[in-house]
């Protein structure tokens, strides 16, 4: 909390007013990293209902790649990788998150299975939880190469995945046109 203090130039009394302890704080920092990752990324995944839908979301996720060149990576990964050992509770914080996150997905997944355009026995969990996979892992490394390529790479390969899964008439008929 000393740190804080002599980083944002308060005084221990105002960080206390509004923060208990560091764990409070740590808590209110992972809310405000999702909020702002979720707040790019819900309209895209609110009507998430069809495979163009998803290529959209993916565009969408490239192209803010692309432009920040992949520098920070993504916010909430990168509080996983620095507090999942450390905090139980920010643990518990960050777990909440990315399956708030996926449950958009899922629900999306759902919507493209009522529309036909994914089979019935697909488990649109699990294909969340690659889809998310895919995600934190291109923007790893997307990262590290400061390229967008490696995010655009393991999201085509997730959604290839999903698309691969189709009712066959639709794939058929894709083929055809």
């Amino acid at each position: 909390m000393d740190q804080v203090v002599d980083a944002s130039g308060t005084s221990k009394s105002q960080l206390y007013h509004y923060f208990a302890d560091k764990e409070a704080l740590v808590a209110a920092v992972i809310k405000f990293q999702v909020a702002r990752v979720l707040e790019f990324q819900e309209p895209y995944l609110e009507r998430l209902a069809s495979v163009a839908d998803l290529r959209r979301w993916r565009d969408a996720v490239v192209r803010f790649v692309e432009e920040t060149h992949g520098a920070n990576g993504c916010a909430v990964g990168s509080l996983a990788s620095e507090l999942a050992d450390r905090s139980e509770p920010a643990r518990i914080l960050i777990e909440a998150a990315f399956r708030s996150w996926e449950s958009y997905l899922a629900a999306g997944l759902r919507r493209m299975q009522e529309r036909g355009e994914l089979d019935a026995v697909a488990d649109p969990g699990e294909l969340a939880t690659g889809l998310m996979a895919a995600y934190q892992g291109g923007y790893l490394l997307s990262q590290a190469a400061r390229s967008a390529r490696p995010m655009a790479v393991a999201l085509d390969l997730a959604l290839d995945s999903i698309e691969a899964g189709r009712p066959r008439s639709d794939r058929a008929s894709e083929a055809v046109s």
